[in-house]
This record gives C-alpha cells, sequence and structure tokens, in this order.
C-alpha cells in the first residue's frame, strides 16, 4: 500500500509539465516527508525528469517540498495523497516599505556625515544591558526582508552570512535595492562607532534572507527563509513584513520555528488600524507596535489583543545601501548672518550636489494664486498644509521658481515622495522646522532680504518611519537577552518582554501592549536577576 501511495505521489510530481506553478507541498509528518523525500533521492535526480511536477528543493525542517506543477488537477492530485496535509499555490504580500523616508539612487561618492546614537537606543535603555549581556556577542538574528549591503561600515563586522529566497538569483545575491533590510539590520545590530551610531545589539551577528523582491514578499520564500534560520540555529528571527493575513506554510513554519527555540519578532503593522498584522498575530510571534520620541503611539501603528509592546517607530535613523541615504543642508541668510538649519529632503526632488544661494519669497501655501511674479528665478517659502507637496512644487516651478522651502505647520519634520511615479522634478525641494518657516515669512513681512543656501549630500544612513523600525529594536534586546541566556525559549523571551515593560497609555484597547520594550530589565529577568 505505501509503495502505491509514493508511487503516486512521484507520478504525480513528475508527468509532463507547461507553464509549471510554483507550490509549497507538506506532508502529514517527518516520516511521510522522509520517506517520499528519500524516493526523490533514489531516483537520482531532483529535477531532470518531464514530469506534471518537478521539485526545486525539500525544506526538512518544514516537512516540505517545493514543488513546480502543470495545472490545478495535478495540485489536487497531490491534496488529494493521504500522506499530504496540504498545498498551497505561491502568493504575494505586499513588499514593506517605511512609512516615512525613501531611498535615493545610489551615488559613487557619500560623505561621511556623523551619525550620532539614535534615540530609539536610549528610550529602550539598550546601554544599561550591555554590561550584563556583553553588548549581545553570541547572540545570532536572521533578518528575513529586502536583502541587506553586507559591505555597510556599520554592518560588516557584525554580518555572517546571507541568502536569496526570492528566485531572483541561485541564491547567493543578497542585495538590498528597497534598502529596508538594511535598515533593519543596523537598528538590530549596528556596529558601535566613534561617532556614537549603534545597534540595540552591537556584538551580535547578522544573517540576511532576501525574501522580498520587486514583486513583494512569497509565502515559499519566507517559508524558505524560516527553514533556514532553523537550519542554521539562529537565536532570534526579524520580520518586518507582513499583511492583513497569512498562509498555512507561513504559519506552519512559524511554528516550527517557535519548536526550535527561536525567538521570531514581527512589525503589527502600518495602516492605523486596531487589527495586528500576520506574521505578528500570531500566537507566538512577538508583535511590536510603534511609538514617537515622546512616547506616544505613531498614528500609523496597529494594536489589538495581540500586541506584545511597543518600540521606537519614528523617525528612526539608521543604516542604508551606501550612497543612497540623503541628507540636507540648509542655510538661511538674514542681515549678514548666517545659520545652519534643521530639515529634511524629498523623494522626487531635483539633487543639488554642490550648495546653491537664493532668495527667498512666500508663497503662501503654494496655490496657484499665492505667487506673484517676484518668485521668477527664486526660491519659493512655502507653508505645509491643504494641498500635496507635489502640487506646491508643481505650481512654484509654473510661476517660474527655481527651489522651494517648505516649512511645517507643526512641529518636527517629515519626509516623504513628490511623484507618484518614480520621477524626479526640476527644482531642489526641502523642508525645515515650524518656527524657523514663522521667523522667515515675518522677516520677509518687514521688508527683509533673506537667502537659502541649499544642498543634497548623499549619505550611508536614512531617517524611516514605521512598525518596521520599531521591530528590530525589539529584535535586538532579545538578542541581549539570549545573549545573556541561551536556555531561554522564545516563549519566555516574550513573556519577560512583556513583563517588564515600562507601561505607556491611555491602553483602553491595547494600544501599546504591555509597554515599551525595557531592554535593561528584560536582560536582568533572563538572567534571574
Amino acid at each position: 500500500m505505501k509503495r502505491n501511495v509514493f508511487a503516486l505521489i512521484l507520478t504525480v510530481l513528475f508527468a509532463t509539465a507547461a507553464q509549471a506553478e510554483r507550490v509549497i507541498v507538506i506532508m502529514k509528518d517527518q516520516q511521510s516527508f522522509s520517506s517520499v523525500h528519500q524516493s526523490f533521492k533514489v531516483k537520482g535526480t531532483w529535477n531532470a525528469l518531464n514530469s506534471v511536477g518537478e521539485v526545486e528543493t525539500a525544506l526538512s525542517n518544514l516537512n516540505t517540498l517545493i514543488v513546480d506543477v502543470k495545472d490545478d488537477a495535478g495540485i489536487a492530485q497531490l491534496q488529494a495523497n493521504p500522506l499530504v496535509a496540504y498545498v498551497e499555490k505561491e502568493i504575494f504580500h505586499e513588499g514593506p516599505r517605511p512609512v516615512k523616508g525613501f531611498i535615493a539612487t545610489p551615488m559613487a561618492k557619500s560623505k561621511a556625515v556623523t551619525q550620532k546614537q539614535p534615540w530609539g537606543i536610549d528610550a529602550v535603555k539598550a546601554p544599561q544591558a550591555w554590561a550584563a549581556s556583553k553588548q549581545g556577542e553570541g547572540a545570532r538574528v536572521l533578518v528575513l526582508d529586502t536583502g541587506i549591503d553586507a559591505a555597510h561600515v556599520s554592518i560588516a563586522k557584525n554580518f555572517e552570512q546571507g541568502m536569496d529566497f526570492t528566485g531572483d538569483s541561485n541564491g547567493s545575491d543578497y542585495t538590498d535595492h528597497v534598502g529596508h533590510g538594511t535598515h533593519c539590520a543596523g537598528t538590530i545590530a549596528g556596529v558601535k562607532s566613534r561617532s556614537g551610531f549603534t545597534g540595540v545589539a552591537p556584538k551580535a551577528k547578522i544573517l540576511a534572507g532576501r525574501v522580498c523582491s520587486e514583486n513583494g514578499c512569497s509565502n515559499i520564500a519566507i517559508a524558505q527563509g524560516i527553514s533556514w534560520g532553523i537550519a542554521q540555529k539562529v537565536d532570534v528571527i526579524s520580520m518586518s513584513l507582513g499583511g492583513a493575513w497569512s498562509t498555512p506554510a507561513e504559519r506552519d513554519a512559524v511554528q516550527k520555528a517557535d519548536q526550535a527555540g527561536i525567538t521570531v519578532v514581527a512589525a503589527s503593522g502600518n495602516s492605523g488600524t486596531p487589527r495586528v498584522s500576520y506574521p505578528a498575530a500570531l500566537p507566538t510571534v512577538i508583535a511590536v507596535g510603534a511609538i514617537d520620541n515622546t512616547l506616544k503611539k505613531t498614528d500609523f501603528s496597529q494594536w489589538g489583543p495581540e500586541l506584545a509592546v511597543v518600540a521606537p517607530g519614528a523617525a528612526v535613523v539608521s543604516s542604508v545601501p551606501t550612497g543612497t541615504g540623503r541628507e540636507g543642508s540648509v542655510e538661511i541668510g538674514a542681515n549678514g548672518k548666517k545659520v545652519k538649519v534643521l530639515n529634511s529632503t524629498f523623494q522626487g526632488a531635483k539633487e543639488v550636489l554642490t550648495p546653491e544661494t537664493n532668495e527667498l519669497v512666500a508663497a503662501g501655501l503654494g496655490k496657484p494664486e499665492d505667487f506673484t511674479t517676484a518668485v521668477q528665478g527664486k526660491y519659493a517659502l512655502i507653508s505645509r498644509g491643504e494641498i500635496a507637496f507635489g502640487d506646491k512644487v508643481k505650481n512654484a516651478i509654473a510661476a517660474g521658481a527655481v527651489g522651494v522651502v517648505i516649512y511645517n505647520n507643526a512641529p518636527g519634520l517629515i519626509q516623504g515622495s513628490l511623484t507618484s511615479d518614480g520621477s524626479t522634478l526640476s527644482v531642489p525641494v526641502f523642508m525645515v522646522e515650524q518656527t524657523v518657516g514663522n521667523e522667515i515669512v515675518a522677516a520677509l513681512g518687514k521688508g527683509e532680504v533673506v537667502s537659502a543656501t541649499l544642498q543634497t549630500i548623499a549619505t550611508d544612513y536614512a531617517s524611516f518611519d514605521g512598525t518596521s523600525m520599531a521591530t528590530p529594536h525589539v529584535a535586538g534586546v532579545a538578542a541581549l537577552m539570549k545573549a545573556a541566556n541561551k536556555s531561554l525559549t522564545g516563549a519566555q523571551v516574550k513573556e519577560i518582554l512583556k513583563r517588564t515593560a515600562t507601561p505607556l497609555g491611555p491602553n483602553t484597547a491595547n494600544e501599546y501592549g504591555a509597554g515599551l520594550v525595557n531592554a535593561e530589565a528584560a536582560v536582568n529577568a533572563a538572567l534571574g536577576n
């Protein structure tokens, strides 16, 4: 009977294929997987037979086969087999992107802009935990994301190895073309520099699995990445990705990781709704929400009963692929004096690689009726509000302005995109703070001449917003805990993180989970103190 069952599986997998569709075939148990796996090995080939299905690979840690099948009929035959738990087609979740922040075209030369210690490092009390945890030395974290810049100055020393599961390469090219994975890795275990930049666990090791491409994040790639993490015996898997639902294969992979003693950390999501995304919402996963530097929940952070803790997720500075970060320089001149002011840049704006100086002309909210002929050949000073940034800039260009300085209508600075199609507008655009803008408007109202000197500087760091940025803070704390006590299970890590978190609120609907993750208290608890 068993021989007939195996023969049926082999017949289905090896019948003639055309326009194959990738599927995950999960066997009911390890014995079933091993038997079928051995049958393939006895055949002496994995991919050579022209058949209904062609086996790409086997994930022994998940009792799973990745198979190319011809059509739904072949899938149905597999699913009907008594040894198969289920068959799942390949699907794609939306790829991870920061809420605010962007990656520009790489420049051959980037300026070594001094990066101070990101505010989130102190917020989670990482430095207070470093002595007891040896800064994470001995812990290994797998980042499943968009890839990594393994040569980045803040990552290279701690990088161990990487793999590509997107199918875009033979597995060896895990280059990060998006920047998201490199940013997350830097927050987890960025090397501590003299200037102050550091990750939460600056001596932990990083492994990177590229599971997200331009098409999004495949359920097959995610399962493969988790399986690889199990095989590598990592301590923590960090996943700043997800969506409104998860597939059976993804849930099975996460469960197997938990059974292997791995702590899995994932982002709660960025839609600002009372529903935690998957895989964060799965019971064994540590779901992470985002707060800003005032310790308030960000407007985009999702919440719900599954939310475990929160961490810094707004204006988080970290590593990005070398030369893709952008930092602006804005200098305001008036009455013979010049002063540099805080600023941010926009994706889709012209880059000014050498300083350019021009007069500022007030242009209200940037509506067509707000411009006068005085703005021609000069910089338009525009307030944020009422219409989109891109429309403000296009109106300024139509009026003859050669540059735009937008001032915020609320405290702080923001980043964003001026175009939706990736194109670049013909003028530089920078944002300055609300108080600076108001002072310039007042000076212009008195008839004073005010100038701005603008410059775009390519760097290796950038500021992003998102629960994706909060997640690596918690993954880094988990790494510190595992460095202090290797015997901790994923469930124990989650319990300690929740028990030792600093409560925040109001928290009537679990918007903050147990509170702000506290590395010092968590590591002490991990050590039994």
